[in-house]
């Protein structure tokens, strides 16, 4: 398996950290596709819905070089889900008009993705979920019905997890379930997205 390795120049920025929280009031829906240029999304990712005009998604792989930043350990307000990925755990992440065509995606909730160092991990909206919701990170995010996440290592030998900016979209309102596979293992999560989920 090939592991690529990230540049960062430092660990856990909390102004990141609120990022990631969506408490920032500066992080918009617009956050995850327009801020300052990025390498493109590898060629392995397929068309961004918005721009095929066919409101359908398929697969897409972020890559290293999308990571915004390595951390120690996850931010607070987040929990670890399988062994490699972690998580907002709020009762509710917040979703806002996104204005875009696919009507998958009308709403946008705005938080990011903490994947462990050298881990190769795959989320997929929940079966059934297909023409209903997407999820995407990276700059600019490709809003996809599943996303891998490619085995990536931090220069920093101290860094155990990576994070990488988007999010979820979805139709309306409602309790978004989320396959995860690593190593082998699937792990399944609910978030409140706009809503909370039923306890």
């Amino acid at each position: 398996m090939e592991v690529t390795r990230v540049r960062t120049s430092r660990i856990l920025s909390w102004s990141l950290a609120g990022c990631l929280l969506v408490t920032s009031a500066a992080c918009s829906a617009d956050d995850a596709g327009q801020e300052e240029p990025r390498p493109p999304v590898p060629a392995t990712s397929l068309a961004d819905p918005d721009t095929t005009g066919s409101g359908q998604a398929g697969d897409a792989v972020v890559s290293c070089s999308a990571a915004v930043e390595a951390l120690r350990e996850p931010p607070d307000g987040y929990r670890i889900v399988g062994a490699d990925v972690a998580v907002p755990d709020r009762e509710v992440i917040e979703a806002q008009e996104s204005e875009k065509p696919d009507p998958a995606a009308r709403l946008f909730a705005k938080w990011g993705l903490v994947v462990r160092v050298g881990a190769v991990v795959d989320l997929r909206v929940g079966p059934g979920w297909e023409d209903r919701a997407r999820v995407g990170w990276g700059r600019p995010a490709v809003l996809a019905v599943s996303v891998q996440v490619q085995a990536c290592v931090p220069d920093d030998d101290q860094a155990r997890w990576l994070a990488f900016v988007g999010g979820t979209w979805v139709a309306q309102p409602t309790c978004l379930p989320l396959t995860i596979r690593s190593q082998g293992r699937t792990s399944q999560v609910r978030l409140g997205i706009g809503v909370a989920c039923d306890t």
